[in-house]
């Protein structure tokens, strides 16, 4: 069967106008309004919930330098964290470093934006997205396919600044990995070879995480998403070349568990919210015709099987990400044909799960 994955050796930005975005880029405050960031003109633009609409774009910084990448991380303090790429002096756009900054109120400025290097060095050819979480003390992980196909991580120290990187091996990874914290408070990556399945684990607070062995599985790269279950378990999804969404949860002694047919090719979105007072698990993926596709079942319970639904207008390219607001009510927000935000929500005190119309953010 031909291999359906993204090259590893892509461009950052692939043939698509979109800026690329991973995370928790539209990211919900302690006081339950929310926020949405995104690259822009080489720098990174941000909405701010305000009322019942948005106030925005306000810039966050970037000095016109960074390119249209943007991962984020929130911990459990409401603390965002932001990491772009920026060109080096030397190399043209293909050489690149990480910078990071950190927002830590709802609507207030973010902090300086800094260089926190790259695995390979301080100017190294783009090899991947990073991938930002944030373990249960408040300290910023950020993954990086490095140079040799493999794994690296850096990570916030307790007292400030950053532990180097750490190398944590591998090879021939997806360069699009997916970090996520568990119900311990503990950080693990997800992502794929070739052959198959990788995880990386934390099992100690602060430790270096720990690549396990890998899985054999048909994975398209460049779909993974994952998310913390009720248990405290992490769930990733992914779609395998036989065109299934798969669930898997190694704490739960769940192997790839085929869910439901994919509606689409591209990369999944995933988040927990309330249905009929019932927690439930909501995967998206942009469908073959264009639209946006949800698909619902009870967190933690794959044997109940997942039915997609589509919402919304046709667009030539959708960037899909969810999340919930202080009821446990979905929220979506989509960036449309690489520039228009859209966002929805579910509606209260409706039976079953039903969305508002798609309003645009302005």
């Amino acid at each position: 069967m031909a291999n359906r994955s993204e090259a590893p050796a892509a461009h950052p930005h692939g043939s698509s106008t979109a800026p690329r975005l991973r995370g928790s880029w539209l990211a919900r405050g302690k006081e339950g309004r929310f926020s949405v960031y995104l690259p822009r003109d080489g720098e990174v633009v941000r909405w701010t919930e305000d009322g019942g609409g948005w106030s925005g774009p306000v810039s966050l910084g970037g000095g016109g330098a960074l390119l249209p990448s943007l991962s984020a991380g929130q911990g459990g303090d409401g603390y965002v964290h932001l990491v772009g790429l920026r060109p080096m002096p030397v190399g043209g756009t293909d050489h690149v470093e990480l910078v990071h900054t950190t927002q830590y109120q709802t609507g207030r400025p973010a902090l300086e934006w800094r260089s926190i290097t790259h695995p390979n060095g301080a100017s190294y050819q783009w090899t991947g997205t990073p991938s930002v979480t944030v373990d249960g003390i408040g300290r910023a992980y950020v993954f990086c396919r490095n140079g040799g196909g493999g794994i690296s991580v850096r990570a916030q120290k307790d007292a400030g600044g950053w532990n180097p990187w750490w190398d944590l091996h591998g090879s021939k990874t997806d360069p699009l990995p997916v970090a996520v914290t568990n119900g311990s408070g503990f950080v693990e990556l997800y992502t794929s070879h070739a052959t198959g399945l990788l995880r990386y684990v934390q099992r100690e607070s602060g430790a270096k995480p720990i690549r396990e062995d890998l899985l054999p599985a048909s994975v398209t790269m460049g779909t993974l998403a994952a998310v913390k279950g009720p248990s405290g378990h992490v769930t990733a999804f992914y779609v395998d070349q036989d065109g299934k969404v798969c669930a898997w949860s190694p704490e739960r002694s769940l192997k790839p568990t085929p869910l439901t047919d994919a509606v689409g090719t591209g990369p999944l979105s995933v988040t927990r919210c309330l249905v009929d007072g019932f927690d439930c698990t909501v995967l998206a993926q942009r469908s073959e015709g264009g639209r946006l596709a949800l698909a619902a079942y009870p967190s933690e319970q794959e044997e109940a099987g997942a039915r997609w639904s589509e919402t919304g207008e046709r667009h030539g390219e959708l960037t899909t990400t969810l999340t919930r607001d202080l009821e446990g009510r979905l929220v979506a927000m989509a960036l449309a044909g690489g520039t228009s935000l859209l966002t929805t929500r579910q509606r209260p005190a409706a039976d079953g799960f039903v969305l508002e119309n798609w309003r645009p953010v302005r």
